[in-house]
Order: structure tokens, then sequence, then C-alpha cells
């Protein structure tokens, strides 16, 4: 069974950890799956509009420089051959698609091991529950002071699509924000750490623990004279 630490919503860590789902994450790392849908992702974003002049789309060099024989200098038939300045490029990039298809079950696959490599180097992180009452940039600080990870690439994952927590945290460099069922192995992988709302998991959240209330000082009596 792996566990990861909670946290309630203000961002206080439990002294209970939190027990992740059997089902999922079950301890499964394979790497090269990982890397096949990494690198399936990362091809699926470039576009594929390079594109570089051969010596027959070179402007000039439709007269032969100098004569065959005679001058005592190398043939030559134009000076938009590829060893002459300023001419064509051989073997160079052209137009052509990157996409790169994988399997759903390598992809599920690949998304489950990010999560259990996360989890299993305690970077996978559970809090009670997004609860933003609106946009705040200073509400997402706070909390990601609060959990620890302040300069690193976080990943915040909610239960549901939340515009609150979306946009309080879309101006923070390093932070993203995805639905749980939306992140893939990629964005798993990207992030130093991962906190997940605990309703995405759908496990039984532990009980939080009360903080004591603070009991009223009381007043020193003034000495009588």
């Amino acid at each position: 069974m792996i566990e990861a630490t909670f946290y309630t919503a203000a961002g206080d860590k439990q002294a209970k950890t939190m027990a992740l789902p059997v089902e999922f994450f079950d301890g499964t790392v394979n790497e090269p799956v990982m890397h096949q849908a990494v690198k399936a992702w990362l091809n699926n974003q470039r576009q594929g509009t390079h594109s570089t002049k051969t010596r027959s789309f070179v402007s000039g060099g439709n007269q032969k420089p100098w004569k065959q024989k005679g001058t005592g200098r190398a043939r030559a038939g134009s000076t938009r051959a590829p060893h002459w300045r300023g001419g064509g490029t051989v073997f160079g990039p052209h137009p052509r698609d990157y996409t790169t298809n994988v399997p759903k079950k390598v992809k599920a696959l690949a998304r489950k091991s990010a999560f259990n490599a996360r989890a299993r180097e305690g970077a996978l992180h559970v809090i009670e529950s997004f609860t933003f009452e609106g946009p705040k940039t200073k509400a997402v600080v706070a909390l990601l002071e609060k959990l620890g990870v302040t300069g690193q690439r976080v990943l915040l994952l909610t239960a549901s699509h939340s515009e609150a927590v979306y946009l309080s945290a879309r101006n923070l460099f390093g932070v993203e924000v995805l639905r749980y069922s939306d992140a893939s192995a990629y964005d798993v992988l990207k992030a130093a750490h991962v906190v997940v709302e605990a309703a995405a998991l759908g496990t039984d959240v532990p009980e939080v623990e009360e903080a004591p209330a603070k009991q009223p000082r009381a007043r020193a009596k003034k000495a009588e004279a």
C-alpha cells in the first residue's frame, strides 16, 4: 500500500497519511513505456513546417560560371551548387508530419507509471480540497508556501473543472492546473511535485485534526500600592 501526505484545505499537514487507491497505485513503474509516451507527446507538439531550399529553389546560377576547359580551374556548372557560397542545401529538413500514435493501453500504463513514480518519491501530496472563493493568486502562493513546494514546478490536479483555481494559478511560473482525469504522463513527469484533490482519488479521507482553540491570556493583577 502506497501512502501520501495529507493536507487540509488551509494547507496544514496532518499527522495521518492517506492511503492511495490500490487499483491504481500498485507500485508499477514502467520506464520504457513512460519514455515512449513522453516522446510521442513531444512529437505531436511539433508543427513540421520547417523547410530549406535545395539547389533547384535557390535563385541565380543559371549560367555556367566559366568554360569547361582551358582556365586551369575545376569544372563548375552552377554557382548555386551545394559547395558554393549561397548555394542550395543538401539533405536539409522539409515539411513533414511528426504525429506519433500510441495505443490507449500504453498511454494508460504510462500515466499509471508516472503517478506511481511520483508517489514512490514522496512528491505526491493529497489536499482535502481547493477552496478559493474567487480568483486570487495570493491564496495559491500562500498554499504552496505551506506545502513547502515554492520555487519548483507544481501540478495542481482538481477533481472537476475549477475556474477559480485555474485563474488563481495561471500567473505563477511553473504552476499548472489540470483536472485529474486530463493529466497525462508528460504532465506528471514534468512537475517536481503533484498536489491532488482528495475527491479526485475517490478514497476515504482521513479525519482532519482540529487545532486546539487558543485560550485567552489572564491579565496580571496590578500590585496594590
